[in-house]
């Protein structure tokens, strides 16, 4: 676990665990949870996360592997992590790999990046979904963390002591192919299960280390089985004041992302020099001492865990969150299906598509979106160098609000953008409140699933508020 770099993606939405209760009947649970919007999904929410902690990593330190962790991908029987390494614009040599189809997938992708000895990406990406009235509804979020991590490297902001793990075959949770939930066998035989795996992992962990459990500054200890998360601290031994919050009460579990997520929360707060303990409960128990170094910080992300749990907008109907989900089934717009994307022209147009590259006129600068061969400006031909626009910020030179068109959240919301440096474009925002929309306003883009149209998900970039204001 030798991290380079570390963040975080939290979507805006928060759902208030009292609206469930509301529609439902009883009580529904204190606190919020974590929505991807109808526009977001496993790969999205990764390639934001992504971005997040590439946004300040030195040149000399960019992956050479990429690799995605989610329980939850958009597709089967295709690399979703190609997406993203698309969207991210990253050169053609970089590999891009799934590991995907457990919750204990991401701490394995993390470990595999770490082994590889260059610089790997490594993405933990999950959204969580359970039947209606249902705990995993209730207790659930959607959230996605990365890191660039590489074993050996000086610039590391962890150096990991001791690891252990510890494996066993039985039934906990399980979803077959095309199920919408999962199952889950009883609470005291899933506690009765995990508590000796964690408890032989982590010593394990500590014995390799050279450390005991009061030793340790920070404790980490997540899983889906919320009952033995709890008992996990009394039975390894550890400080109670030592145990980190693990944020279900603000976000929910998020599932394979949640130890990244609360790893990357841990690294945005930690003093160098401290002593960790991580233990994560999935399928069995993997365990993690490391100590913070002197590089913490040194590479920080665009915006941390605590601004985006802070800026996150409440007031989500639960009507809203169970159309999003696909379990009611509203009546849409009476305009035509959306049409599928088409491969040939997708790959041609690859570098606009999913890298939001647009062209700048060698002759005198103008930027073009979409990208094109004649300057609109001079009118040169074939003058044109790539420009990347997906980080650069803009401001809304005008605006429409749609009452008509389609969209699973009406109204749509269409804006002109005015790039910083030059260039304007068309597109939708998301994300927005309509009655807040102004020109004048900042905006930042961000990748989003625009739709699904005959099993072919169509990605594009949309804008948003910058800073989710």
């Amino acid at each position: 676990m030798a991290i380079l770099a570390a963040a975080a993606y939290l979507p805006f939405h928060r759902l208030d665990r009292s609206a469930i209760g509301a529609a439902l009947g009883g009580g529904g649970g204190k606190g919020t949870r974590a929505v991807a919007s109808y526009d977001e999904d496993t790969t999205s929410m990764g390639v934001e996360a992504a971005r997040n902690a590439l946004a300040n990593l030195p040149a000399e330190l960019s992956p050479r592997v990429v690799l995605f962790a989610t329980s939850d991908p958009a597709y089967l029987d295709k690399t979703n992590a190609t997406a993203i390494h698309a969207a991210l614009d990253l050169d053609a040599s970089v590999a891009a790999y799934d590991v995907t189809g457990s919750s204990r997938s991401g701490i394995g992708a993390l470990r595999l990046g770490t082994a590889l000895g260059e610089p790997a990406l490594v993405i933990m990406s999950d959204l969580r979904t359970g039947l209606p009235g249902g705990a995993d509804e209730r207790d659930g979020g959607d959230a996605a963390a990365a890191f660039v991590v590489a074993g050996g490297n000086p610039a590391h902001q962890t150096h990991v002591l001791g690891r252990g793990a510890a494996t066993l075959e039985f039934l906990d949770r399980w979803r077959l192919p095309g199920e919408h939930a999962s199952h889950l066998w009883e609470e005291r035989f899933g506690e009765h299960a995990y508590l000796p795996l964690a408890q032989a992992a982590f010593t394990d962990a500590c014995k390799n280390a050279g450390v005991t459990p009061d030793a340790l500054d920070h404790v980490v200890v997540t899983g889906l089985h919320a009952r033995a998360v709890r008992s996990v601290p009394r039975a390894i031994g550890v400080r109670a004041e030592a145990v980190v919050d693990d944020l279900t009460a603000q976000i929910g579990n998020a599932g394979t992302a949640h130890p990244g997520v609360l790893l990357a929360s841990l690294l945005e707060t930690a003093e160098p020099g401290k002593k960790v303990g991580f233990v994560h409960l999935a399928d069995g128990a993997d365990a993690t001492v490391f100590e913070t170094t002197d590089a913490l910080g040194a590479v920080r992300p665009r915006r941390t865990v605590a601004e985006q749990i802070a800026s996150g907008r409440t007031g989500l109907s639960y009507e809203t969150f169970v159309t999003w989900r696909g379990f009611l089934d509203r009546e849409p717009p009476r305009r035509p299906d959306p049409v599928a994307p088409g491969a040939p022209p997708a790959l041609r147009a690859e570098g606009w598509k999913f890298g939001f590259s647009g062209s700048r006129c060698e002759e005198c600068g103008e930027r073009h979106l979409p990208p094109t061969r004649v300057c609109a400006n001079c009118g040169s031909v074939d003058r044109m160098v790539p420009v990347r626009m997906a980080d650069v910020p803009g401001t809304i030179a005008t605006y429409t609000i749609d009452r008509l068109a389609y969209t699973p959240s009406p109204p749509l919301v269409a804006a002109v953008i005015d790039f910083d440096g030059g260039g304007r474009f068309r597109c939708e925002l998301t994300d927005v409140d309509p009655g807040t929309v102004a020109i004048g306003n900042r905006v930042e883009m961000t990748f989003r699933r625009t739709g699904t149209a005959q099993s072919v998900h169509n990605y594009f970039w949309k804008a948003r508020p910058l800073g989710d204001a």
